[in-house]
C-alpha cells in the first residue's frame, strides 16, 4: 500500500485587497492567495481602491507604489489615517531602497519586490494577517483595561461585550455603518463611539435627526443653500454634508428621509460631490456616513418605502444594539449608574432595595435605557428614606411584572406610537406606547394604572386600538390647550415634530 501524500498546509484565511495596475501580477497573486484559502479582491487604481476600502474591512492591503492615477505613498497615508488595523504590504518593481524606506516609515508592515516569489508572498501575507488579528485583540484588551465599554455605555452582559468588539473593529476603518436598534438603546452613543475612536476623531461629528426635520426642509439641512434659494433664505448656509467634511455625518432615523432626499443622498454617497440649493458651484466633502434607524430597513425597502439601492449603499456594516430586556443584570448596573450620577450632582445618597431591584429586573423596559433613567430619576424625587422601594417606581412597572418581554416588543413594521418616537417622554406616555396583549385588553376603569398615568379619560381607556386611543389623546390635548401647539407638546411630553407628524397621520387640525 502506497503512503498517502499529506495535503498541503493552508494559510490562516484572511481578507486581502490588492491595489495594483499590473493585471498579470494581479491574476497570478489572486490565484496563489485564493488557493491558500484567502478572500481576495483587486482594484487597478488608487481611487477605486480607496473607495473599496470604504466598503470592506480587509486584514491585509497589498499596495503598488506606482499607480496610474495617484502616488501609492498618498494612498498609504490615507490608509494609515483611516484604516489603522489593516496591515499594508508594499509592492514595487523599484530596486532602489528609498521608496521602500519611505513606505516603511509611513507604517507599511512589509514589502515585496516584483517579480514576486510564491513562497515569500504566502509567508508575508500570513504574517500580515496574524499582525492584523493581534492588533484587534490588543485593542480589545486595552479598552477592557480602562473599563468595560465606551463612554456613555454601561454594561458587561454578553450582548454588550459583542457590541463593543464590533465597535472596536469598525471604528478603526472608514467603512459606512448602519445602526439598528429600538428607540432608547443608544444609537447616537454608538455612532459617537465609532467616531471618537476613528482616524476622524479630531474632525467634526455632525448629527441630524431626519425625523425631526419637515420633508420640505430636509434637502436644505443636508445640502445647504445659497442666498435667495427660497423664501426666507437670506444668507448662504452650509449643509450637514459640508459641515462634516473630514469628519463623520450621523443620520439618525434615516428611514424618515423623503424619496427625493433619498435619491440625492445616494448620489452624494457615490460621488462625494453636490451643489447647495439654488447654487451651481460644486462642493466636495470627504465625510464618513453612519446611519441609524429603529425600523427594519430591508423590509421597508422591499415594501417600496425606502430605496433599495440606498439601503445596500448604507448597510455596508450593520450594528445591532440589544434592547434592555435582553441585557440581563445590566439593568441594575444602569440603575445604579443613574443613582451615582444624581449623587454627584448634589442629590441624596440612595440605593435600591431588594424589592425594587426585583421589579426592575422583571420589567420589560419597552422604552429601554431612557425609560429606565426616567424611572430612577422619578424614584429619587419620591423616595422618603435611604432606599428606593418598589412603591417609588412608576405604577406600570409593578402592575404587570410577570408579562414576558416579547408581548411588549412592537414589530419594526408596526405604526409608530408617541412613546416609540420619543421614549424620553414622561413614564406615563411611554407606558401607553406599549401594546397590550390581546388576551388582556385594557380595562375601561380609570383605575387602570396605564390609563391613569396617561391621564386618558375613562371613556377612552378601552376604546378600540392603540392608534385610536392615541388619536383621541392628541385631540384632547389640543382641546385642553385651545389649539396651542407648544402647550399640547408640553402636555403630551413629545417632540414638536412628532406631534406635527401625528397630526398629519390622523388628519387632525391644530
Amino acid at each position: 500500500m502506497e503512503p498517502t501524500t499529506p495535503a498541503p498546509l493552508r494559510e490562516a484565511p484572511g481578507r486581502i485587497l490588492i491595489i495594483d495596475d499590473d493585471e498579470r501580477f494581479c491574476v497570478l497573486a489572486q490565484r496563489i492567495l485564493q488557493g491558500a484559502g484567502h478572500d481576495v479582491e483587486v482594484c487597478h487604481d488608487g481611487e477605486s481602491g480607496l473607495r473599496r476600502l470604504g466598503e470592506i474591512i480587509p486584514d491585509v492591503l497589498c499596495l503598488d507604489l506606482g499607480l496610474p492615477d495617484m502616488r501609492g505613498i498618498d494612498v498609504l497615508e490615507r490608509v494609515r489615517a483611516h484604516h489603522r488595523l489593516v496591515s499594508v504590504i508594499v509592492l514595487t518593481a523599484d530596486s532602489t531602497v528609498d521608496s521602500v524606506v519611505t513606505a516603511m516609515k509611513l507604517g507599511a508592515w512589509d514589502y515585496l519586490t516584483k517579480p514576486v516569489d510564491r513562497a515569500r508572498l504566502l509567508t508575508i501575507v500570513r504574517n500580515a494577517i496574524a499582525h492584523s488579528h493581534m492588533a484587534v485583540r490588543l485593542l480589545h484588551l486595552e479598552r477592557e483595561a480602562h473599563g468595560h465599554g465606551y463612554p456613555g455605555f454601561v454594561g458587561s452582559s454578553p450582548p454588550m461585550k459583542a457590541l463593543f468588539r464590533q465597535i472596536d473593529r469598525v471604528a478603526s476603518s472608514d467603512i459606512t455603518v448602519l445602526i439598528h436598534g429600538e428607540s432608547g438603546t443608544g444609537k447616537e452613543l454608538a455612532a459617537r463611539a465609532i467616531h471618537d475612536h476613528s482616524g476622524r476623531k479630531n474632525a467634526p461629528f455632525v448629527a441630524l435627526n431626519c425625523a425631526a426635520v419637515p420633508e420640505s426642509l430636509q434637502e436644505s439641512e443636508l445640502f445647504g443653500h445659497e442666498r435667495g434659494a427660497f423664501t426666507g433664505a437670506i444668507a448662504r448656509r452650509a449643509g450637514k454634508f459640508e459641515l462634516a467634511d473630514r469628519g463623520t455625518l450621523f443620520l439618525d432615523e434615516v428611514a424618515e428621509l423623503s424619496p427625493s432626499a433619498q435619491a440625492k443622498l445616494l448620489r452624494v454617497l457615490q460621488e462625494r460631490r453636490f451643489q447647495r440649493l439654488g447654487g451651481n458651484q460644486e462642493v466636495v466633502s470627504d465625510f464618513r456616513l453612519i446611519a441609524a434607524t429603529h425600523r427594519d430597513l430591508l423590509k421597508e425597502a422591499r415594501a417600496g418605502r425606502f430605496r433599495e439601492d440606498l439601503y445596500f449603499r448604507i448597510a455596508v456594516f450593520e450594528l445591532e444594539l440589544p434592547p434592555l430586556r435582553e441585557r440581563g443584570d445590566d439593568v441594575i448596573l444602569l440603575a445604579n449608574a443613574t443613582l451615582e450620577r444624581a449623587q454627584r450632582s448634589g442629590g441624596a445618597s440612595l440605593q435600591l432595595s431588594q424589592e425594587a431591584m426585583a421589579v426592575i429586573r422583571s420589567y420589560s423596559w419597552p422604552g429601554n435605557v431612557r425609560e429606565l433613567q426616567n424611572a430612577i430619576e422619578r424614584a429619587i424625587v419620591i423616595a422618603s428614606g435611604p432606599e428606593i422601594k418598589a412603591s417609588d417606581l412608576p405604577a406600570r412597572m409593578c402592575a404587570h411584572p410577570e408579562r414576558p418581554a416579547a408581548s411588549l416588543a412592537a414589530p419594526a413594521s408596526a405604526p409608530i406610537s408617541i412613546a416609540e418616537m420619543n421614549p424620553s417622554t414622561p413614564p406615563a406616555v411611554a407606558a401607553g406606547g406599549a401594546p397590550t396583549s390581546s388576551a388582556q385588553p385594557p380595562t375601561q376603569s380609570h383605575a387602570d394604572p396605564i390609563a391613569a398615568e396617561l391621564d386618558i379619560p375613562a371613556a377612552l381607556a378601552g376604546a378600540g386600538s392603540l392608534e385610536e386611543v392615541e388619536r383621541r389623546t392628541i385631540e384632547q390635548a389640543l382641546k385642553d390647550s385651545r389649539g396651542n401647539i407648544t402647550e399640547a407638546v408640553r402636555r403630551l411630553g413629545i417632540g414638536r415634530s412628532t406631534l406635527y407628524r401625528k397630526l398629519k397621520q390622523y388628519k387632525l387640525t391644530s
